[in-house]
C-alpha cells in the first residue's frame, strides 16, 4: 500500500519536479546581478529600465505584471500546445489572469517600496536578510500563498464559494497552503536574495523578468508531466511570489 503523502512531502515533490526551471531562473537572475555590478554596459541598460519604471509608476507595474504573468504564458500555451490556434478558453483564462496578476504585481511593488522606506534602499546583509524574512515568512504565508491558491481554486471550481469557505480552515491551510509554501520557498528565497541585492528601482522589473520565466517554464512542466506530477506542479504555479 502506498504511504500517504504529507503536506511537506507534497511541497518537496513539487519543488523537485520544478528543480530544473528553478535553477535556470536562478542562474539567469544571478548572472544579471553580477553583470550589474561588474559590467558598465549592463548597468547602464538596467538603469535605463529603472528610470523608465520610475517615470511611469503604477501603469508600468500593472502592464509588466500582466504581460509576464498572463499574456506571455497564454501565448506560449497557444503556440506550443494548441498548434497556434486560439480558442475561447484562452480568452476565459485571460479574463481571469489579467486582473489577478495586475493586482498581485501592484501589491509586490508596494511591498518593495515599503521595505525600502522602513529599512532603507541599501544593500547590506542585515537589510537584505530582513526583507527576505518579512517577504517569504510574513507576506507569503499570510497573504500571497492563500490568495494564489484561492484564486486558482475559485477559477477551477467555476467561481464557486466553496474555496472561499475552505480558505479559513486549518485543513485547507495544512493540505494546500503548506505544500505551496514549500515549493515556492525552494525557488523564491534565492531569487529574493538576488532581487533585494539591487536598488529599489530595479527590484520590480527584475521580479517581472523572473515571473515571466517562472510561469513559462512551469506551464511547460505542467503540460509535459500531466497525469504524473500535474497536481504538484499546479501548487507551485499557483503562487509565484
Amino acid at each position: 500500500m502506498q504511504k500517504a503523502r504529507t503536506p511537506l512531502t507534497l511541497g518537496w515533490e513539487a519543488a523537485k519536479a520544478n528543480a530544473v526551471p528553478a535553477l535556470i531562473i536562478q542562474a539567469l537572475m544571478l548572472a544579471l546581478l553580477i553583470a550589474y555590478y561588474t559590467n558598465p554596459s549592463v548597468a547602464r541598460a538596467l538603469q535605463r529600465l529603472a528610470e523608465f519604471k520610475r517615470e511611469h509608476g503604477l501603469p508600468f507595474v500593472i502592464v509588466a505584471s500582466v504581460t509576464a504573468g498572463a499574456l506571455i504564458p497564454e501565448l506560449f500555451l497557444i503556440l506550443f500546445f494548441q498548434r497556434g490556434r486560439p480558442h475561447r478558453g484562452n480568452l476565459r483564462n485571460l479574463l481571469f489572469t489579467i486582473p489577478v496578476w495586475g493586482f498581485d504585481g501592484s501589491l509586490v511593488d508596494l511591498m518593495y517600496r515599503s521595505f525600502a522606506g522602513w529599512f532603507g534602499d541599501v544593500v547590506t546583509v542585515p537589510v537584505v536578510c530582513t526583507k527576505i524574512l518579512l517577504d517569504q515568512f510574513g507576506y507569503n504565508p499570510f497573504f500571497a500563498a492563500p490568495f494564489g491558491v484561492l484564486t486558482y481554486e475559485w477559477k477551477n471550481n467555476g467561481v464557486s464559494l466553496g474555496p472561499v469557505r475552505d480558505l479559513f480552515t486549518w485543513k485547507h491551510y495544512r493540505d494546500k497552503i503548506i505544500p505551496t509554501l514549500v515549493a515556492t520557498w525552494a525557488v523564491w528565497i534565492p531569487l529574493m536574495a538576488i532581487i533585494y541585492s539591487l536598488p529599489l528601482a530595479l527590484q520590480f522589473p527584475l521580479f517581472g523578468l523572473a515571473l515571466s520565466f517562472w510561469v513559462l517554464l512551469l506551464t511547460y512542466m505542467t503540460n509535459r508531466f500531466a497525469g504524473k506530477i500535474e497536481a504538484d506542479a499546479l501548487l507551485a504555479l499557483s503562487v509565484a511570489e
